[in-house]
């Protein structure tokens, strides 16, 4: 089973008229609204100055195919002098009641270009050992982001532990046993006390979405094309065999691939079904050609009529898009019982 490239991809390309999208437009969150027929992508854009900043831009289609970016401007740019003061990245996107919730990976430092040679790299500074680790080693975090139009907005703060770098965090679009529900993958936590080598995907609940304290590891590598690291992807979908969801994993030849999981519904810390394979890997120019090399990366998913519709960024610089009949994917993870 493979998800089936959109032949008209990239379906967002940068656009060198804005400085704030002239260098990447990638790792888009998405969400479908049947009332107006629209789908919705909060896209991640870059710019070319060497501190590589990021913004959110937002786009909308009615077909799922063919956006049309909303503004030239940002529909939110880095905070003046918070912990995401530098970049806003990679955001994932549920919808409750009438708010949008978004989380999304942040620095306070800008990154810089990192596929440029090392002397050439813009370099966050050196901070006094006193300062907070976050600060100091301009680790990821993760925010929470609250709108009803994307144009106001809650920046409610950090999801996760500030003392982790930690991404790939990912919203469920409903409570599960009256708990809300998170995915994550905080990098440090691997070696022996953790039960996995590499970083993995691990499963938080609480009563609060700022309040996740308590975590259980849901999946870590298990085949040969998952060689490093994985992470979850897009927020879970409802299906009658469990929570849809997507993820990647790095290989050996660094290349990011794409796999499925099915999480029990009403105890989404156990996986009933996994890919044993992938079912995307990198293989266009424009998933080769860019940033970095070789990656598909969805940030969102969404359901039109009987098709599952998937947003990729790919190779950091262009958003992509894939799709397979939505019953054709559960089917092929209802023969990969775990």
């Amino acid at each position: 089973m493979r998800l089936q490239r959109y032949e008209g991809n990239p379906i967002l390309s940068p656009n060198a008229a804005n400085s704030w999208e002239d260098l990447a437009v990638f790792n888009p969150a998405a969400w479908y609204d049947p009332d107006k027929g629209q789908v919705i992508l909060l896209y991640r854009a870059a710019e070319s100055h060497p501190e590589y900043k990021c913004y959110f831009g937002l786009a909308v289609s009615k077909d799922g195919m063919h956006f049309e970016r909303v503004s030239d401007k940002p529909v939110l740019p880095p905070s003046v002098d918070g912990f995401d003061a530098s970049t806003i990245q990679d955001p994932r996107m549920v919808k409750i009641g009438d708010w949008y919730y978004i989380t999304y990976a942040a620095r306070h430092f800008p990154f810089g270009q990192f596929w440029m040679p090392t002397e050439q790299r813009y370099h966050w500074p050196v901070c006094p050992p006193e300062f907070p680790k976050a600060i100091r080693t301009n680790a990821t975090s993760t925010g929470l982001l609250l709108t009803q139009d994307f144009k106001t907005w809650i920046r409610a703060g950090r999801i996760t532990d500030p003392m982790l770098d930690d991404r790939d965090v990912i919203l469920f679009p409903e409570k599960v046993g009256g708990k809300f529900v998170m995915l994550h993958r905080p990098l440090e936590w691997s070696g022996p006390a953790y039960g996995t080598e590499h970083p993995c995907i691990w499963i938080s609940f609480a009563d609060d979405l700022l309040g996740f304290k308590q975590s259980k590891l849901l999946a870590k590598r298990e085949y040969s094309w998952e060689a490093d690291k994985i992470g979850a992807n897009t927020p879970p979908i409802r299906t009658d065999h469990g929570w849809l969801t997507l993820y990647h994993a790095v290989g050996p030849d660094k290349f990011y691939r794409l796999g499925a999981l099915l999480l029990d519904l009403k105890h989404p810390s156990i996986v009933r079904y996994r890919t044993r394979d992938w079912i995307m890997q990198p293989e266009a120019e424009y998933e080769i050609d860019g940033y970095y090399r070789g990656c598909v990366f969805p940030c969102g998913k969404v359901i039109i009529g009987d098709t599952l519709f998937v947003y990729y960024g790919a190779a950091d610089k262009y958003v992509g898009m894939a799709t397979c009949e939505l019953q054709e994917l559960v089917d092929y993870l209802l023969k990969c019982p775990v």
